[in-house]
């Protein structure tokens, strides 16, 4: 939530911000698209260090970081200060859009993830939303710096409780030789089928008698994982392989790139042009709209769980009681009408000063349609993939998302003021049209090419660094 909020609490200061410092509209978008560019390659630099040496490490280290940046970012005099704030920040904060994925996988049970995995998202939503709200009172009340302020005290909690609350997640086990054939020889069976429900079993003794470990134990600093720093590297360039050979993560990176386009885009523009007449909003009015994207967020979500699962148990139902991952499109595409017409409403809206409830309102519709979506995809891929690859295919999400943000963010007040704000929206619906609506091809033939990149998937998966056993 921490990192959420510190990444989007920026925009409400803004116009303090820019008029103290004297930084131009330009200098404030650019200095944010390059926290989007630092966010796409945090996660495969950082994560083979949490595979090597345990996620604890990495979540003091980055959280002791975050603390430190959040005194830089109060302290603030120039633009390299501003330059420097967003991109090592954003640099550190990658590891919430993977690392804790990571973490559920290693203490939760495959049944348990979906409910884990909805939290996740709600708190990160908190975060990226009303955390916006209270930048916007803090900075009209207190003043812009002592949103930096903020941060750094929380991030000085959240720090504590990692470094004496916060056990190691990781399990460094040694697999002896026939487990893993084992395990190899069950991947061939058949779910469901009496070949596996016929395997024998077999039973482990746990010798009552080896002493639990002490508090300061389970607080070791470091659980170092035996292997070359080869075995963990590969997971910085592996990511990108996934994304030329699989074409589902393909599709989900793109759905989530295209979705965090557009509200990267409509976060900058709101930020920067309500602002200005006719709005003239202050920095407590540009928090307030925040409110606006999380309650669709959360309408989204309420509708789209339980439609969702009752959707997939009676597909399944009528195909002989078999679940196939591309039925979760069937519910993926009622909800791209709510993403296009409120973007695009959103767009015109802002480029002709319609009244601020239109915008408001246009973009909490956007969020209905957005949400859903996101997490139907997240929810196909880990369906359809498991959790063999599943961290690779999470960083290249990660990467691609936050490239196509960095690109529309850098570009958008040039192509705004060659275009207008109007066309910069339809182009990128357009783009979205194209994209979400692969949605439907994948219903088609998303199992038969899952089907003909099964050898390649297999082959990723042999790859992976195996320290989460399901």
């Amino acid at each position: 939530m921490m990192v959420y909020c510190f990444v989007n609490a920026t925009s409400p200061t803004w116009g303090p911000m820019g008029t103290e410092l004297h930084f131009s509209d330009a200098t404030l978008t650019n200095t944010y698209a390059i926290g989007c560019a630092t966010l796409a390659v945090g996660a495969p630099m950082l994560i083979p260090f949490a595979l090597k040496y345990g996620s604890r490490p990495v979540y003091v280290i980055s959280s002791a970081g975050q603390l430190a940046i959040s005194i830089w970012a109060a302290r603030t005099m120039t633009a390299g200060d501003w330059w420097g704030v967003n991109a090592i920040q954003c640099w550190l904060g990658a590891l919430a859009e993977v690392l804790i994925q990571m973490t559920i996988a290693d203490v939760f049970f495959v049944h348990q993830r979906g409910l884990m995995n909805a939290i996740y998202i709600w708190v990160a939503n908190v975060g990226s939303n009303l955390g916006v709200v209270a930048s916007g009172f803090i900075t009209d009340d207190m003043g812009w710096r002592w949103v930096w302020w903020w941060c750094a005290i929380l991030f000085g909690v959240q720090l504590v409780a990692f470094v004496f609350g916060f056990e190691e997640t990781k399990f460094a086990h040694a697999e002896s030789p026939e487990a893993r054939q084992g395990s190899v020889a069950g991947v061939d069976v058949e779910a469901g089928s009496s070949e596996s429900l016929n395997q024998k079993l077999s039973v482990t003794q746990v010798d009552p008698s080896i002493p639990r470990k002490t508090y300061w134990q389970k607080l070791a600093m470091t659980t170092t994982s035996p292997g070359q720093w080869s075995d963990f590297l590969i997971h910085s360039w592996q990511p990108f392989m996934l994304l030329g050979s699989i074409p589902g993560v393909l599709f989900c990176s793109l759905v989530y790139a295209i979705l965090l386009a557009w509200m990267t885009v409509m976060t900058a523009a709101l930020s920067e042009y309500m602002l200005d007449p006719p709005y003239n909003f202050t920095a407590s009015d540009i928090g307030l709209m925040s409110l606006a994207p999380f309650i669709g967020t959360t309408i989204g979500s309420i509708i789209c769980g339980p439609i969702s699962d009752r959707v997939v148990l009676q597909l399944a139902k009528r195909n002989n009681g078999v679940y196939e991952p591309e039925m979760r499109f069937w519910v993926f595409l009622p909800f791209i009408p709510f993403q296009l017409a409120g973007a695009w409403w959103f767009g015109y809206a802002l480029s002709n000063g319609w009244p601020w409830p239109q915008v408001a309102v246009s973009y909490l519709i956007s969020n209905v349609g957005s949400a859903p979506i996101q997490s139907l995809a997240l929810t196909y891929m880990l369906d359809a993939y498991n959790a063999d690859i599943i961290g690779d295919a999470l960083t290249a999400v990660t990467f691609c998302r936050n490239t196509m943000s960095t690109i529309f963010v850098f570009a958008m007040p040039a192509w705004i003021s060659g275009v207008g704000m109007a066309n910069v929206f339809n182009t990128i619906g357009g783009i979205g049209i194209i994209i979400l609506s692969f949605a439907a091809v994948f219903i088609w033939k998303g199992k038969q090419w899952r089907v003909r990149t099964a050898n390649v998937y297999k082959y990723y998966a042999e790859r992976q660094f195996d320290a989460r056993p399901v």
